[in-house]
């Protein structure tokens, strides 16, 4: 009798470590797929910061009287650079709606220089532009899914008392203000 006692102690003992042991690799997976999705948005704001230069330079050169704007967007093109170093999802957020509206007052320029239209440059540079703001938008949105699934993770019986052993948190949403 007290042998078949220890026995069952002892599944029941090797169930819960066996348990703890999936649940931690499990949340840690998830951890790190967010971590992942978040430097696949660092990536794709690193290659649009890239594109400023460009398009600084080719605005300027049609619009030099223009350099309020100019250096709005190089002080935004900066303060992007220090928020992607960062680990806060929300300073990145904000420091890429300021480059956002930076951006948006350099190209609202073209209106009053037509030039800027028929310069290939210009417009090649717009169309880098846009397909950079779609990659961003999907790892956005991959970084947001990673994140459903590791929160979710976190919030369901059992893996939330692993949560905490393992050193696992909840992660912010990469949310863009609206306008």
């Amino acid at each position: 009798m007290v042998t078949l006692a220890l026995i069952v102690i002892l599944i029941l003992a090797v169930s819960v470590l066996i348990g703890f042991v999936v649940g931690h690799n499990k949340l840690r997976a998830a951890d790190v797929n967010v971590a992942e999705a978040l430097a696949g948005i660092d990536v794709e704001l690193s290659r649009r910061a890239a594109l400023i230069p460009a398009l600084v330079h080719t605005v300027q050169t049609f619009a030099a009287h223009e350099k309020a704007v100019l250096g709005q967007v190089s002080a935004a093109t900066a303060a992007l650079t220090r928020a992607t170093g960062s680990t806060s999802v929300a300073r990145r957020c904000a420091a890429e709606t300021e480059l956002d509206d930076a951006i948006a007052e350099v190209l609202a320029l073209r209106s009053a220089y037509p030039q800027l239209n028929s310069s290939n440059n210009f417009l090649d540079l717009q169309d880098d532009l846009a397909d950079t703001e779609n990659k961003l938008a999907f790892a956005r949105q991959y970084y947001n899914d990673a994140v459903s699934q590791l929160n979710r993770l976190i919030a369901t019986i059992p893996w939330m008392y692993v949560a905490r052993l393992a050193g696992v948190e909840e992660r912010d949403f990469y949310q863009m203000p609206r306008r």
